[in-house]
């Protein structure tokens, strides 16, 4: 994590509240650094930080539990997004919360925490984020909101996280390379089209950093400036309309003048791709290829890639095709260390949100796993049994979040 103005005064406001016995509560848009800046700061203090994402289906009973063990550990937990939770259940926790606090206030070794006596732990520290003005979001209840002491984290500081970061990655005239990348990204959301899938924050931001960094160590002599470009275009090109991307090019011309960036040749793969298409009696078109060879490009970089698209663009047959054409260079023994693929298939649509993400029986007081949560499990424990192949769970439909 850079450390910024921003992330320094988040460390003050959340050592004073511990030091309060209050509780921390970052609020702001995604990729703020948030619980990135709650997790440094139990790394920088030796606390264990348990990073826990709710969700509406959390009920009174689960976080009973979760507040029991903590007080009792001496750990500390950061809520993520944790005004998901639905009103009557946060009330609860208000009162939950109290009760630990109050026992910390009074000094107290052991407190009585509905019906059971606990340990209390000093170190004991629990924090909030919350994103205002999201879908499904409720206003936390003024009883909670007491407990806790709110720090804004609205905008991060671009241009110095880029400088730093590009920095680390062994870049030498980092502080030029920054500006440019912070001034792209803001040209970019200024003059493109409004797309619900573009995104300029500082998440895009990182990723396009390592994507430089790892381009960087590939090839030690390649222009600075060409590293970065290529990595900005790498990145950004295969989320755009066609429409934006003229305006992109424009603006990375703008940016870095008279900077020719080499062509990339990819031989084999797309040798592969060709073959995959013409075996499925597809036709052999130049855009489609150079977007499957995008979605290869981006899997390169990002472990989660979404395919956006009206229906019947070709969406599943391009992740499709190049998952069969790694296979088949797995099995022709190509050199550059091609791995087959797995793929698991499902239609998210076609089944509930209980039976896709796992529920909470209210009844049984039991956990159910569900398919999504079943197929990674089942994915992870064959890459720990030593299964060399790339596990891919392809949701073939859109995903709700709420």
């Amino acid at each position: 994590l850079v450390i910024t103005p921003l992330t320094d005064k988040c460390f003050m406001t959340l050592t004073g509240a511990l030091n309060l016995l209050l509780g921390g509560a970052p609020a702001g848009p995604a990729g703020t650094g948030k619980t990135e800046s709650v997790k440094d700061l139990g790394k920088a203090l030796a606390m264990p930080v348990v990073v826990f994402n709710c969700s509406d289906g959390l009920d009174y009973k689960m976080m009973e539990k979760f507040f029991s063990g903590l007080a009792q550990a001496g750990a500390w937990a950061c809520f993520d997004e944790f005004n998901r939770i639905d009103i009557e259940v946060l009330s609860v926790i208000a009162q939950q919360i109290m009760t630990i606090q109050n026992g910390l206030k009074a000094n107290a070794e052991r407190v009585e925490f509905f019906g059971k006596e606990i340990r209390l732990n000093r170190n004991y520290g629990v924090f909030i984020t919350m994103n205002p003005g999201y879908a499904g979001r409720t206003e936390l209840p003024d009883n909670l909101k007491a407990l806790f002491r709110p720090m804004a984290m609205m905008v991060p500081d671009y241009a110095l996280i880029a400088e730093i970061m590009l920095f680390s990655e062994g870049f030498g005239d980092s502080l030029t390379l920054a500006r440019k990348q912070t001034a792209m990204y803001r040209l970019a959301s200024e003059q493109l089209s409004s797309q619900d899938h573009y995104d300029f924050g500082m998440r895009a931001v990182k990723s396009v950093l390592v994507m430089a960094g790892k381009l960087k160590r590939a090839d030690p002599n390649m222009v600075e400036d060409v590293t970065l470009i290529r990595a900005l275009r790498d990145s950004n090109i295969p989320k755009f309309l066609a429409p934006d991307i003229p305006l992109f090019n424009a603006i990375l011309r703008d940016l870095f003048p008279g900077v020719e960036v080499p062509k990339i040749d990819y031989g084999q793969v797309k040798k592969y791709i060709e073959a995959k298409l013409v075996e499925d009696s597809l036709q052999v078109e130049e855009p489609f290829v150079g977007k499957i060879i995008q979605l290869h490009e981006t899997m390169v970089v990002r472990h989660g890639v979404m395919l956006v698209g009206v229906t019947a663009v070709g969406k599943t047959t391009c992740s499709t095709i190049l998952g069969n054409a790694f296979t088949q260079m797995k099995d022709d023994q190509v050199a550059g260390g091609w791995e087959k693929v797995d793929r698991y298939t499902l239609n998210p649509k076609s089944i509930t949100m209980g039976e896709l993400y796992g529920e909470f029986n209210l009844m049984t007081q039991e956990w159910t796993d569900g398919i999504i949560s079943t197929i990674v499990r089942e994915a992870c424990n064959a890459v720990a049994a030593g299964d060399q192949a790339k596990k891919w769970i392809c949701c073939d439909g859109p995903v709700d979040a709420i």
